[in-house]
């Protein structure tokens, strides 16, 4: 802790925004001579009995345990019911929030608008004036205070966030109803590589069922809203093609995220051709910023750094450099406010299509690759502290050995031109994080 105030001071002031089967006749077992065999009967409802009894706890046990999950009754009741939480006057708090500022700007549902993307995205759109609802299950994968203080950034910008899940489909029902959504920016997920060997249940419950929960309440809504979310570089997989292309394969998923986003884009394209939904898809590469995600390695690279620990570095197996197309924060805002403004209206109306719908997918990334080793070098001549590294072999764990972005598409339909580089998004990052967490007294914060 004693080393932020130096760090505060070395920092410019910059502004950050934020076969069928034969039954064995000789068996005594055999269903046709049951009836032959009445002794058989009280053994036969003995294994029943197990039988079941394996079912029934194969059902409880197979119950969602992951920390997107939420309890949707709970949700419900603390987000929309007249409750403390929220008081008496939920239904006029939504519509307030989702007004725009005019009568040419936009109504927007934003998903997962507590999240690291999400809520840059929610004070983008309202900082010119569109009308925004944030919704998000505060999930327990990391650090919920964060979270939390996200959404007090929000709410003093006039954005209010419903808590409730993207799987409530009573919860959805209830918002579309209040107001009527002109766009809906999906940025809630269960993210990050690693954590799917750990609760690879949490990435089918959020990034798959709660993807269609939310489709199904767009389908039925009238009007249909368009829709904008978040799909990922990690659909690229083993692919060995660089630099990534919206045209290269994505059937080679390197981990279960990438396998959900994969499954995700054709999702889309289902809801797209039957329904009439205009979908955007939006597959970033690396984002990086401020109010970032700890699980993000320059995020714990600084915290380890800043508190004398290891860091572990990973290289390949032919001990080459691990790279990502780092892309900074703001630059991604920028592109999923060109591909809203872009998106063209859905085409159905109650869940009936009425015409073909616009579908698309892009790439928003910084098309620079930079060596994991490069942003360790920055880190620490920002934070002005060597770093205690060790360098590894990367595991199997879902990773990939490099992220390389072509945004050729995005550029030539989205006007999308990243303008900011590593080191200087580093350098708003750590003036955001000594700020942040100098500012803390509970050291277990860290």
């Amino acid at each position: 802790m004693t080393q932020l105030k130096p760090i505060l001071t070395h920092l410019d002031a910059i502004p950050s925004t934020p076969g069928k089967f034969k039954p064995d006749k000789s068996s005594p077992y055999n269903l046709y001579r049951l009836r032959f065999h009445p002794t058989l009967f009280p053994r036969f409802t003995l294994w029943s009995f197990f039988f079941i009894f394996f079912i029934v706890l194969l059902i409880f046990f197979s119950s969602p345990t992951n920390p997107t999950a939420g309890n949707s009754r709970r949700s419900l009741k603390n987000s929309l019911s007249p409750s403390p939480a929220l008081g008496p006057n939920w239904e006029r708090r939504v519509r307030a929030s989702a007004r725009p500022r005019s009568k040419t700007g936009f109504t927007v549902l934003v998903t997962g608008a507590a999240g690291f993307v999400g809520t840059h995205v929610s004070l983008g759109l309202k900082r010119r004036g569109d009308g925004v609802l944030g919704l998000d299950n505060f999930n327990h994968y990391y650090d919920v205070g964060l979270k939390k203080a996200r959404q007090g950034l929000l709410e003093r910008s006039g954005i209010m966030v419903v808590e409730g899940d993207i799987n409530d489909a009573v919860l959805l029902r209830k918002l579309f109803d209040a107001v009527a959504f002109t766009h809906v920016m999906h940025m809630a997920a269960q993210a990050g590589v690693r954590y799917a060997m750990q609760n690879p249940g949490s990435y089918v419950h959020s990034n798959i069922a709660g993807f269609v929960s939310l489709l199904e309440a767009c389908k039925m809504a009238n009007p249909q809203p368009s829709i904008i979310w978040a799909s990922s570089s990690s659909v690229y997989g083993l692919n060995s093609k660089v630099p990534f292309s919206e045209k290269d394969r994505t059937d080679q998923p390197a981990s279960l995220y990438a396998a959900t986003k994969k499954a995700g884009e054709e999702i889309a394209h289902t809801y797209n051709h039957i329904y009439g939904l205009s979908i955007t898809g939006l597959r970033f590469f690396t984002v990086y910023g401020p109010w970032g995600r700890p699980d993000m390695a320059y995020f714990f690279f600084t915290k380890d750094i800043l508190k004398g620990k290891e860091i572990k570095i990973f290289e390949t197996s032919d001990h080459g450099s691990v790279a990502r197309d780092f892309t900074y924060v703001d630059d991604v805002v920028k592109g999923c406010l060109a591909a809203l403004d872009t998106a063209k209206k859905s085409t159905g109306s109650g869940g009936k299509k009425k015409g073909a719908a616009q579908l698309r997918i892009y790439n928003l990334g910084n098309t620079k690759p930079v060596p994991v080793g490069r942003l360790v070098s920055i880190l620490e001549k920002l934070l002005k502290v060597k770093a205690k590294k060790k360098v590894i072999q990367m595991p199997r764990n879902g990773d990939v050995p490099f992220t390389h972005a072509n945004i050729t598409l995005a550029h030539t339909e989205l006007g999308y031109k990243p303008t900011t580089d590593l080191e200087m998004g580093l350098k708003k990052f750590v003036k955001w994080y000594v700020s942040y967490y100098g500012s803390k007294k509970k050291k277990s914060t860290w």
